[in-house]
């Protein structure tokens, strides 16, 4: 199992890219960028690229609205390039309070979209020539354009493409095709009866030159005999989520916690976030979301929780170390996969 950790993209990014280069000697295997509607990722992650040398830089995520498929792959391979060839690229739907409110998209065919994007994505990193007809049309019929191949040879042919997914029919698509997969608020103990079956059924249909799905899921990690009380840090972010992205009945996170065993509690959570209640919505996250979703206690119990998500299928524990010494919390953790 590797080890990554998430990006915040509300911070200074310049000051986290010296901490992401400081955790790098600590052990740190690859770093996520998320975009959402604020700083967009692929900058940050060239100037990453460009204050480190090891680690892998991963796009968590490029939405598959707001850019083409041929500028994804560009992006891809600009990336690739520039850090010599440690980029990865996290795909996803995103939902439509970004799309709708923030790009200005219908959100209309997300999985297709997705699956799309990916087919594209794959064919232009090999510099095939593109004629492709879909929810896309490469070239546009009618118009003075033609079939063309990326001009710049990628430094790979296969950059890594990974999917934030967690509807069911979603999360089949993904196993099925993508390189990785990316949940978001992961429960190692609950993920295999939320998603168990589609995982299954996308790996029966799974090209075998693909190799295994990878899958990137973590949460808080803080260690010493106060820290449990560290998982109320999880609560702004549960109800953030839970609560506030997406209106009733088109929120996937939502739908996620009823799937949970939360249903009484995902509704009360959102109808406070959606009033603007959003502390009384944060206190009403149950206290076992924020434990089973983080790694803080006691140093033998966060090793029973890296083991609970190296079972769930983990095969990157994605980590936000909480404390003074976050290089230190990263070599223990790395010491332990």
């Amino acid at each position: 199992m590797e080890l990554s950790l998430p990006l915040d993209y509300a911070g200074d990014a310049r000051k986290a890219a010296d901490e992401v280069a400081d955790l790098e000697s600590a052990g740190l295997d690859a770093v996520w960028v998320a975009e959402a509607y604020g700083f967009d990722s692929p900058t940050i992650m060239g100037y990453l690229a460009a204050r480190t040398e090891r680690v892998k830089i991963g796009a968590a995520i490029l939405n598959v609205y707001s850019r083409t498929p041929a500028l994804i792959a560009q992006t891809a391979a600009g990336l690739d390039a520039i850090s010599g060839g440690r980029a990865i690229i996290g795909l996803g739907a995103s939902g439509p309070q970004v799309v709708e409110g923030w790009h200005g998209k219908a959100y209309d065919r997300p999985l297709g979209r997705t699956r799309e994007t990916i087919e594209l994505t794959r064919r232009i990193l090999r510099r095939e020539v593109i004629d492709h007809h879909g929810i896309t049309d490469m070239p546009r019929p009618g118009g003075l354009g033609k079939p063309l191949k990326i001009l710049t040879k990628p430094v790979r042919p296969e950059v890594p493409l990974y999917v934030a997914s967690l509807g069911p029919a979603n999360v089949r698509m993904t196993a099925e095709v993508a390189d990785g997969w990316l949940p978001t608020l992961f429960i190692p103990e609950k993920a295999h009866q939320v998603w168990g079956a589609a995982l299954a059924e996308g790996a029966a249909r799974r090209d075998p030159a693909l190799g295994p799905l990878k899958t990137v899921a973590g949460g808080l990690l803080a260690i010493g005999e106060d820290a449990a009380a560290v998982r109320d840090l999880a609560r702004p972010r549960i109800a953030l989520y839970v609560g506030g992205m997406g209106a009733p009945g088109k929120n996937f996170y939502n739908d996620l916690a009823v799937a949970y065993g939360y249903e009484k509690e995902a509704r009360l959570i959102q109808e406070l976030y959606l009033s603007g209640r959003k502390a009384e919505a944060e206190a009403a996250v149950p206290d076992e979301f924020c434990e089973l979703m983080s790694l803080c206690g006691p140093e033998s119990y966060v090793r029973e929780r890296v083991a609970a998500f190296r079972e769930a299928g983990v095969t990157m524990l994605n980590v936000t170390p909480v404390g003074p010494e976050p290089a230190r919390l990263v070599e223990t953790v790395k010491g332990w996969l």
